[in-house]
């Protein structure tokens, strides 16, 4: 290298810090018209090329560098590039000869680790980016990083304070504050979560899920001074699609199915989620069976496993194989005991990456595989994105399209989905009769319930009851709630309990109304048998909107506790009012906020009239086919054979309804 080419280069790099890219490209390639195999110049034009985000010019010149180099941080830039690309097993191989060679360079050590937990290696995440703080204790982002780890293994309390350090490290990263607030709110503390979030907007308006995540963390404490502006400026986000939002969050406050199919596609956008080149199909010896998967997150106790268990238990055998694959937690429990037993197979895939997932898919041979999470916690739906099994569903944990291609169907009913909202699903519609929603109808309770006084409960009061999460609880509905508690003198609301944060909240939005804040009683969270059995202490639940009880609506209705309803807008709105349809029970569907109050209060005050309900419910519990477990199975099997023999006569996809069985009692 001549010293006109090395000054040349230096001014290059000088300009290249100073962010003037097209300058040092411009340098770089002046200096490979003369020198092709400069590897100073290599490395200076796939710098450039990757700071402007130009990844797929930016991996020839780096890999050229990197094959003539033996300086820091070439082999860094190239893996940085090759994990922008999404050649995850290239950008590990990459730092692992930069770290071989430079083993205390901490960022290395930090981009390994977010290499790993992007292939779902998470202890070895974890151990990388504790391996970059050892090197370098003030480095911001593996601090953030490694909280972000310790997060996904369930870690919290320790990731609190190194989340903390970076945050005090790194002030004005938006992603180390959004970080913070995950693991606030994981850990209750939900006023902390929302002012960590707020900083991250502060830093970065438009970073990704900031808004969505506050105003999570603000339903969970029932923090309603702002969260109607905050979730006006999410659903134009939604609307606009430039700032993806948190689709589940976007569910629990819209009334517009068309904001949470453009807010998901959003959010697909971002996250690169999308088809894949399918996987090569495994032979096998042809069957009479048709193999099926279930796949969640959720195979533990939890409501999802709750209202499905039992349907599992009772596929038949001889027309199915079905096969459990789970990616969540073993929390020990007889749930999931349960579940282990109830597959033909049960596989513990928590170590698997997406990829890996899938293969095995292929591998095990499945006709049909049903996701059960859609976009909530925890969700894997990726692991189909290359199509392992043939016919692909989602059913029961979602309740909105999950917008993505490969999914094939949606199970549902057509009081949560009309047929014209199909438009509003990538999933064709299947309808099963009555109410897409299982039941488990083996869940006994024998339990007897304390007498109210020791549930906190007046003895001869009206209780209105409403156990709905807390993100569930809006303050146009809670108005509603305080009106009748005022209309009804002595009456109190039982709710369930949350977090300190929550129950402050609501006993001061309570007075507010002009309501006594002891007339609102929380009821400690309690094994299944004793929170069922206590339903029976209440008299009247009260559903949400826009986002309905869907198991808490189930455990009520079991329990004989009837439940008052507001027809919604979206499926989520709408799963009580298709429950009580099933049932049988119409007429405690309303269809505008003022006669749902209406209804409420005319049995709060008309005793004769809610002893009539609640003798019907009783009654239609014993005559009705939802919690018919039996019945369930039956129309939603027929729903898998007409799937598998249109994939097998090779036609495509299309909405269909499964006609009516009926039901034996």
């Amino acid at each position: 290298m001549n010293d006109g080419t090395a000054g040349r280069l230096k001014s290059a790099w000088e300009a290249l810090d100073l962010n003037d890219f097209r300058f040092a490209e411009t340098s770089a390639r002046e200096v490979l018209t003369q020198s092709p195999q400069d590897g100073e110049a290599l490395y200076l034009l796939g710098s450039a090329l990757l700071f402007e985000g130009r990844l797929q010019e930016a991996v020839a010149p780096l890999r050229a560098a990197a094959a003539l180099l033996t300086q820091r941080t070439v082999q860094y830039r190239l893996a940085h590039c090759l994990f922008g690309l999404g050649d995850l097993n290239a950008a590990e191989a990459a730092l692992r000869r930069e770290i071989f060679a430079f083993p205390d360079y901490a960022s290395a050590h930090n981009t390994l680790g977010a290499v790993l937990a992007a292939q779902g290696r998470k202890q070895e995440a974890l151990d990388a980016l504790l391996t970059a703080l050892r090197a370098d204790p003030c480095h911001a982002e593996a601090a953030a990083n490694a909280g972000a780890a310790l997060h996904e293994l369930g870690r919290d309390a320790e990731a609190l304070p190194l989340l903390r350090q970076a945050a005090a490290a790194g002030p004005q990263i938006a992603q180390v504050q959004q970080n913070l607030g995950i693991v606030l709110h994981a850990l209750q503390r939900y006023e902390e979560a929302a002012a960590a979030f707020k900083s991250a907007q502060a830093i970065d308006p438009h970073l990704a899920y900031a808004l969505s995540s506050q105003i999570w963390a603000e339903l969970f404490a029932c923090d309603w001074r702002e969260v109607g502006l905050h979730v006006e400026q999410m659903r134009r986000q939604a609307r606009d699609g430039r700032i993806p939002v948190t689709p589940f969050v976007l569910l629990a406050v819209t009334d517009s199915a068309a904001e949470q199919l453009k807010g998901t596609q959003a959010y697909l956008r971002e996250i690169g989620a999308g088809a894949q080149l399918p996987l090569q199909a495994v032979r096998r010896v042809p069957t009479k069976r048709i193999r099926i998967a279930y796949l969640s997150f959720d195979f533990r106790q939890h409501a999802v496993a709750a209202l499905i268990s039992r349907l599992f238990e009772l596929h038949d055998r001889q027309a199915f194989e079905v096969i459990g694959y789970s990616y969540g937690p073993d929390d020990g429990s007889p749930m999931r005991a349960r579940l282990g037993r109830a597959f033909d197979r049960f596989i513990d895939g928590r170590h698997a990456t997406n990829e890996d997932a899938a293969r095995h898919l292929v591998e095990l041979g499945v006709d049909i595989a049903i996701d059960l999470n859609g976009h909530t916690e925890g969700s894997r739906i990726g692991m189909l994105a290359r199509r392992p099994a043939p016919v692909q569903v989602t059913y029961l944990g979602y309740p909105a399209t999950t917008g993505l291609p490969y999914i094939d169907y949606v199970l549902a009913d057509r009081i949560v989905i009309p047929p014209e909202e199909q438009v509003f699903y990538t999933e064709k519609l299947v309808y099963l009769p009555g109410c897409y929603q299982v039941n488990d109808d083996q869940i006994s309770v024998d339990t007897q319930p304390p007498p109210r006084n020791e549930l906190g409960l007046p003895d001869n009061s009206f209780v209105f009851c409403a156990f709905n999460n807390a993100y569930k609880l809006r303050p146009d509905v809670f108005d509603s709630w305080m009106r009748l508690l005022a209309a009804v003198p002595e009456s109190v609301l039982w709710l369930l309990q949350g977090s300190p944060e929550m129950e402050r909240n609501l006993r001061e939005h309570a007075s507010a109304r002009g309501i006594a804040a002891q007339r609102l009683v929380f009821a400690p969270k309690r094994p299944l048998g004793e929170h069922l059995a206590r339903h029976r202490r209440a008299d009247l639940f009260l559903d949400t909107l826009p986002y309905n009880a869907h198991t808490t609506a189930s455990d009520a209705l079991r329990m004989g506790l009837p439940i008052v309803t507001c027809l919604g807008t979206t499926f989520a709105g709408r799963v009580a009012a298709s429950l009580l349809t099933t049932l049988g029970l119409p007429e405690l569907v309303t269809n505008s906020r003022q006669d749902y109050e209406a209804l409420a209060l005319e049995f709060a005050r008309n005793p004769k009239a809610l002893a009539e309900v609640r003798t019907k419910l009783a009654s239609n519990l014993r005559t009705h086919a939802l919690f018919n477990s039996s019945h369930a199975c039956r129309n939603i099997e027929t729903a898998y054979r007409t799937m598998w023999e249109r994939h097998l006569r090779g036609d495509p996809p299309i909405p269909f309804s499964v006609p009516t069985h009926t039901a034996t009692t």
